[in-house]
């Protein structure tokens, strides 16, 4: 199974950065409100994603220009940027949301499977101002101590969810911000259904933010009326050439 797999090459992954920069020798930088970027975004929060690939598309964009992408969000007016720092299946890295951090002025999430709490530590110093918590791979127990960390570090956190299920345990950890990924991380089919079914679970005082297979004005518009706070856009807005007039598009 790929989220096996990926889960796997993290803790490879992970335990050689403990080794090599030990958590008491990262260097923690401020943060920005992502939390509250996402509650005062007018309509519907847009939080845009760089990824140059996935295991469901391969190489989305070759030339991969990161920085120019991240301004182009900006100017283009998203709510904040996810970058994807998984290097093997993702072909993400640190270095590259660290980048990103520098050159924008949004709050940024750092989207990765976090697995052990030094993640979390290194999201900071990378200039992450939020991790991504997985419900998929993390029992509740886990979560809420992850949650934890995370607000005593000053990140935020989306506490990903695929089904009623997951969708329980992000509540009884204590999630302010729910994600629908509307991707089965198991069959990687996408459907947007699973945000709208699931949104009626999700109390109104917590952000919720539906994730994956969001492509047209259409799909922002269902979401819209089920009361979706925000998207997560990959895909549709990494392919468009010009991402301004892809956002209006999506948001008419």
């Amino acid at each position: 199974m790929i989220l096996d797999n990926i889960v796997e090459r993290t803790r490879i992954r992970v335990e050689r950065a403990k080794r090599e920069r030990p958590v008491q020798h990262l260097k923690m930088r401020e943060t920005r409100d992502f939390v509250g970027a996402l509650r005062c975004a007018e309509d519907m929060a847009v939080i845009a994603e760089i990824k140059k690939a996935s295991p469901s598309k391969g190489i989305i964009d070759p030339e991969f220009n990161y920085l120019e992408i991240a301004k182009a969000y900006q100017s283009a007016g998203v709510t904040a940027v996810s970058v994807l720092t998984e290097p093997e299946f993702f072909m993400g890295a640190n270095e590259i949301l660290t980048a990103v951090s520098e050159a924008i002025e949004l709050p940024i999430l750092r989207k990765d499977f976090t697995i052990d709490e030094y993640q979390i530590f290194e999201a900071r110093a990378i200039g992450a101002d939020a991790v991504l918590l997985i419900a998929a791979v993390l029992e509740t127990e886990k979560l809420r101590e992850f949650l934890q960390i995370a607000r005593e570090q000053g990140l935020a956190a989306i506490v990903e969810v695929h089904d009623e299920g997951e969708a329980a345990s992000a509540l009884q950890a204590g999630a302010e911000i729910v994600g629908v990924n509307n991707r089965n991380l198991k069959t990687f089919e996408v459907d947007l259904g699973t945000s709208l079914r699931l949104r009626a679970l999700i109390p109104k005082d917590i952000i919720f933010i539906s994730e994956s297979g969001i492509e047209t004005a259409q799909d922002i518009a269902r979401l819209r009326d089920v009361g979706v706070n925000g998207v997560l856009i990959g895909e549709t807005l990494m392919r468009a050439v010009d991402k301004g007039a892809k956002l209006r598009e999506l948001l008419s």
